[in-house]
């Protein structure tokens, strides 16, 4: 009888099962298998759990986890079984020109996890991809195994957002966006020796938490009033950085309206309906940046592992509610109802 495992299945908008299917296996010589310890929903998944964007029918989904290696192939060098690792949200091969360049979440030879939420994921490309952690989960609290869930892609992505909008020390950062991206971003400006960093939020708790990861001004109003906000705080001027972290046509088109001249957006939020004015951003030497994180290069070489190790941050305060697989359609209605910032799911 073929083995199985349980697995978040995405039926139709608005509505997951969980399901019994085949379990994860090797299917090339650089495969790994990982069991699953810790999964959550994200906020580009709510894209197709509202029906705003494609996905299959009855399919698998999530693309962070981290978990600990049960197999791997026989061209496997990096890792072995039981190792405990944290699974980066893009997989690539880790050798060619653009992932040592760094910006392996573009690697021409890799891809993206799309089934992450479930007992076991088969991981291509494994040498390339595993973040190895040292220890094992049992060695780590249960704060310290949510921070390391979030270097799977949110603090990695709010880090890609900040980087790329050339973060400076003694800067003006805006932080479009109050998930947990855009939260995470907060702490990323803040790393990068933002002086002053404003939070775009008008929900309370979202505000609070962004405070205490280092805003230090919060703008809840939207479009116009949030332009004209901002560029009264900063003396007609704008912002120095803006990080994108939303992706909405509303959030680009504000993100556009307070940048400075001469300024850089970093985007991370995946686009929808945005499009970019040449003629707008040329004439106000405007930079553009970002795209899919490259999660493993910013955990190992800037050291997001290491300041999470360290206990230097603590992204991990992202997930404000807990939930196990067979509670997947509570943590995905909980997410899109706005009830919780960021959703765990504890195996």
């Amino acid at each position: 009888m073929t083995e199985t495992m349980k697995a978040a299945i995405f039926e139709g908008p608005g509505k997951m099962a969980v399901r019994e299917v085949p379990k994860a296996r090797i299917e090339a010589d650089g495969d790994a298998v990982v069991r699953v310890v810790r999964a959550c929903v994200c906020g580009s998944d709510l894209w197709y759990f509202r029906g705003l964007s494609p996905h299959a029918a009855n399919s698998q989904i999530g693309h962070e986890s981290i978990g600990v290696v049960e197999e791997v192939g026989p061209a496997v060098g990096s890792v072995k079984p039981g190792d405990f690792v944290v699974l980066p949200f893009p997989y690539s091969c880790g050798e060619c020109p653009v992932c040592r360049a760094g910006f392996e979440s573009v690697c021409p030879h890799g891809g993206y996890f799309g089934a992450s939420q479930a007992e076991y994921v088969r991981v291509p490309e494994a040498d390339g991809t595993c973040v190895p952690v040292p220890g094992s989960p049992e060695d780590y609290d249960d704060a310290t195994l949510a921070s390391l869930l979030t270097i799977a892609d949110v603090m990695s992505t709010g880090y890609h957002a900040a980087v790329s909008a050339e973060v400076k020390p003694g800067s003006t950062a805006v932080v479009m966006g109050d998930g947990a991206v855009g939260l995470c971003g907060v702490i990323s400006a803040r790393m990068l020796g933002a002086r002053r960093i404003i939070a775009m939020s008008r929900h309370d708790d979202r505000a609070a938490l962004a405070r205490e990861f280092g805003a230090t001004d919060i703008v809840a109003e939207r479009d116009q009033a949030a332009i004209d906000k901002v560029l009264d705080m900063t003396g007609g001027y704008g912002a120095d950085a803006v990080l994108e972290c939303v992706g909405s046509k509303q959030s680009f088109d504000t993100a556009l309206g307070l940048i400075r001249r001469g300024g850089v957006i970093g985007r991370v939020g995946l686009p929808h309906d945005v499009e970019i004015s040449a003629e707008g951003t040329f004439y106000g030497n405007i930079g553009i940046k970002g795209g899919p994180a490259p999660v493993r290069h910013y955990d190992i070489d800037s050291g997001l592992l290491d300041a999470v190790l360290n206990h230097d941050i603590d992204p991990g305060r992202v997930f404000t509610a807990e939930y196990d697989l067979d509670h997947i359609q509570d943590a995905y209605e909980a997410m899109d109802r706005r009830k919780v910032i960021k959703a765990l799911i504890r195996f």
